[in-house]
């Protein structure tokens, strides 16, 4: 995710530690100074939280009692664990309607969806607590006479999650429950825009044992020394490029695991045998939900010379149709983005589309919370583009569409393929059997018809290319969270 990192988790590329252990943090007494972090609301630019820091100290602490803590962890039942990690999502549902306003006045999306992302947060945590048992139980082999084999699936220890602020509960559970569930403790960290939400967490998760879940606000250069620690046994990281290069620079020599979701500049196809209105529908909000501040949004479409005309013109109708201003306010239904550096990088998008001869779709006028300067973007839809222009190949991570008109299937696959991200794409059809033709032939770690920018807890969820690698969710997501060890039991000497 381009802009899905906080300006912490971009990386400080002069950095550089290869081992580590909580001595790294004990600062020389003229240094031991409180740092502190403001969070800055979008909807006005005040500041809605300020925090500490961890110091030194703490961090140390906190790296000693994750470590500490993870024998009797590793050894709980696996239904105890489950027992605890359900327990914590009970007590955070209960939190819905005030984390819901905590994300509206952190981040700027609109009070009428942000408790939604509590639903997504039980969804997915819910399902991992329910496979885990089939998942993480012994692997059997085929029986050998005298012997007794196995594979068993081992904790990695302290699990090091690093989180965005752009869905700040979804990017993190995905690899908090699952960690927890396979007898590992984790420390979070958060991006300072949504320190809120670490805490809520914490909150949640406080019926844990000591030490198997906590939370440190760090700035990038102690987020760098937390993931060279000796103590860490694999990091997930959501954000983004640059920030994956940072953490697997500061892990490097090391030989952990680590987990990298990063960009996406995701493609969606309308063929001609689509149910336009169904798939209008569903793209544009694919593409203006929360801003456009999405991995897995849909920035660029395809669409069949057939129904090109009918579906720019309904898109455009529905796009115009947003209510931009005061996420505040129940009416609502786009925020503002979650600063005006965001909001002017998006712009440079479409100023440079524009100039180099496509034709917007939609007048920023007619929206009268839209200003330049500020964090405040109307939709955009652009036509006449093509791959030439930044806004079809790169990461724009706002409320933008490219639209694309298309001849065929070979030529759609050839343009979705013409990207370095591969998160996921998507294929608007009523030929299931042309879908997964299609599907089989992009790059994509996950392929969607008629529908897009979901995750379902049930598939991995993964990417290729510039969009990361390894794997959250699903039963695979387990085995990024566990290392096999084999048992080879002989009977008789």
């Amino acid at each position: 995710m381009d802009r899905n990192a906080a300006p912490e988790q971009k990386g400080s590329p002069q950095f550089r530690v290869l081992r580590a252990g909580p001595q790294a943090f004990k600062l020389p007494r003229e240094k031991i100074m409180t740092e502190t972090f403001k969070t800055i609301s979008s909807i006005d630019g005040s500041v809605f939280v300020e925090r500490e820091y961890a110091s030194g100290a703490d961090i140390a602490r906190t790296i000693e009692a994750a470590a500490g803590a993870g024998a009797a962890w590793r050894q709980t039942p696996l239904e105890t664990r489950a027992q605890f990690c359900s327990a914590a999502v009970d007590s955070f549902v209960a939190m819905k309607d005030g984390i819901g306003e905590e994300i509206t006045r952190q981040m700027g999306r609109p009070i009428r969806s942000a408790p939604g992302e509590v639903g997504g947060f039980e969804e997915r945590a819910r399902h991992m607590i329910a496979i885990a048992g089939d998942t993480l139980a012994d692997v059997a082999v085929e029986p050998k006479d005298g012997f007794t084999r196995f594979i068993r699936h081992e904790p990695l220890g302290v699990v090091f999650v690093i989180a965005p602020w752009n869905y700040p509960f979804l990017t993190a559970v995905n690899s908090i429950v699952p960690a927890l569930m396979a007898g590992n403790t984790v420390i979070l960290k958060h991006s300072k825009q949504t320190p809120l939400a670490a805490e809520r967490l914490a909150e949640a998760f406080q019926g844990l044992p000591a030490g198997v879940f906590q939370y440190l606000h760090l700035n990038h250069a102690d987020t760098e020394k937390v993931i060279a620690s000796n103590d860490i046994g694999f990091v997930a990281f959501t954000g983004s490029e640059r920030g994956g290069a940072m953490v697997e620079t500061a892990a490097a020599g090391r030989f952990i695991g680590i987990g990298l979701e990063l960009g996406g500049k995701d493609p969606a196809y309308v063929r001609a045998d689509a149910d336009v209105g169904h798939a209008v529908e569903n793209l544009t909000d694919g593409a203006y939900f929360n801003s456009g501040q999405s991995c897995c949004g849909v920035e660029r479409i395809y669409v069949h010379a057939d129904v090109y005309g009918d579906f720019v013109e309904r898109f455009a109708v529905l796009a115009r149709g947003y209510r931009l201003g005061d996420p505040l306010d129940p009416e609502t239904t786009m925020g503002p983005m979650v600063n005006t550096g965001a909001a002017d990088f998006a712009r440079s998008h479409i100023e440079a589309a524009l100039a180099a001869g496509a034709t917007a779709l939609i007048d920023a006028g007619a929206f009268p919370a839209y200003q330049a300067g500020t964090p405040y973007l109307a939709p955009q839809a652009l036509i006449d583009v093509d791959h030439s222009m930044a806004v079809m190949t790169d990461e724009t991570f706002g409320p933008v569409a490219g639209i694309m008109k298309v001849n065929n299937d070979d030529e759609a696959i050839r343009l979705m393929n013409d990207s370095a991200f591969g998160l996921t794409a998507s294929v608007w059809t009523r030929d299931e059997d042309a879908a997964l033709a299609i599907g089989a032939q992009v790059d994509t770690g996950t392929w969607f018809m008629n529908r897009c920018d979901y995750l379902d807890p049930a598939l991995a969820w993964t990417g290729v290319k510039d969009s990361g690698r390894g794997c959250t969710l699903s039963d695979i997501g387990y085995g990024h969270l566990t290392r096999p060890k084999s048992f080879h039991l002989r009977h008789k000497i």
